[in-house]
């Protein structure tokens, strides 16, 4: 069986902060942040991933909201946000946890000091193993495109982030969802939810039958129901846009990643965009791959349809429609992007 190869590798607070407000601090941060956002001629490209860790949980909060003890210290969440080189468009393009990959020989183990051989595994083990940077890397060599800044944020940030929208973000369902291991219970309708329940509505996926596929679009329905809110209010408050983008990004410091006032800057120059100019998608799939030892069962991307979304991206165009991209043997996992104007709640 061929993995996908791993090479080594070497904008908006608007748009970013509600993308990261969807899933950590990293020991050993890398570097300081780098200063100056860059503005790529083919446009920029952030990494967003939200990390499985309690760090700063009470055993309350742990109770409420149904968060266990368990934590994998993977990513639940990986998002690669494209935004134009006009600033006239925003591209998300969300990365299944299980998708397969191929990590190279020679990356150091950040847990156990370990040097590993070439092995396969889950695209969501590459920060597990080698923190930050390895996480980076391997998004770049799926994708086969740049990542200029990146953003990390763990279940305490999702919460008090969340916190700070007064009033909290609508999540709403046409259908009743109920999941017993994240605890949600959401009847038809639209609710208004605080940082735990909005934790507990984008960690679900055993709710409506979809997995991971159906977690990943309760992810950027709340990434669009968040920034309409943050229009309500925040968005024309300094003080309170500060305190937001301080809270999201946290003080994380690691290899290009994004500062806060970097954040306000992004903030500034998608103040305006529309959420029609906004479209979510998660990266083609071609099926469920035979289970690995030792890795369990993954996800094959669709080689063809990866590389026709990425490269529109790579060339800073819009995502391909979904008729551009074959079928997936997984009919919940078929590519079919979304307006972010389809994704708000009544």
């Amino acid at each position: 069986m061929k993995f996908p190869r791993l090479r080594t590798a070497r904008r908006p607070l608007l748009a970013a902060a509600a993308f990261a407000a969807l899933a950590a601090l990293a020991p050993g941060a890398l570097a300081v942040a780098p200063t100056g956002l860059p503005a790529p001629e083919k446009g920029l490209n952030l990494l967003v991933v939200g990390l499985d860790t309690r760090k700063g949980l009470t055993p309350d909060e742990k109770n409420r909201f149904h968060l266990g003890e368990y934590e994998c210290g993977c990513t639940d969440v990986m998002m690669l946000v494209h935004v134009s080189a006009a600033n006239d468009r925003v591209d998300v393009v969300s990365m299944p946890r299980d998708s397969l990959a191929s990590f190279p020989e020679g990356h150091r183990d950040r847990r156990t000091g370990q040097v590993h051989p070439a092995h396969p595994a889950k695209i969501n083990s590459a920060w597990a193993e080698g923190g930050p940077s390895f996480a980076v890397e391997t998004v770049e060599s799926m994708t086969g495109l740049p990542v200029h800044r990146y953003l990390e944020i763990d279940f305490r940030r999702f919460m008090d982030t969340v916190d700070r929208v007064d009033g909290g973000v609508p999540i709403c369902t046409a259908q009743p969802l109920k999941d017993p291991s994240t605890g949600l219970d959401l009847q038809p309708g639209t609710k208004w939810v605080a940082g735990g329940e909005a934790l507990q509505y984008v960690r679900s996926r055993k709710a409506d039958g979809q997995m991971d596929f159906g977690r990943i679009q309760k992810q950027q329905k709340f990434v669009v129901n968040t920034l309409r809110r943050l229009h309500d209010g925040i968005l024309d408050d300094p003080e309170q846009l500060r305190a937001f983008a301080a809270s999201l990004r946290g003080t994380a410091a690691a290899e290009r990643g994004i500062s806060t006032a970097e954040l306000l800057t992004l903030a500034t120059r998608l103040r305006d965009l529309p959420p029609e100019h906004m479209e979510f998608a998660t990266v083609p799939i071609r099926g469920f791959n035979p289970d690995i030892e030792g890795v369990g069962s993954t996800l094959a991307w669709d080689g063809e349809g990866a590389a026709e979304v990425f490269g529109r991206l790579a060339e800073d165009q819009p995502l391909p429609d979904a008729g551009a991209v074959a079928p997936s043997e997984i009919p919940v996992g078929t590519y079919r992007p979304a307006k972010g104007s389809s994704l708000i709640c009544p």
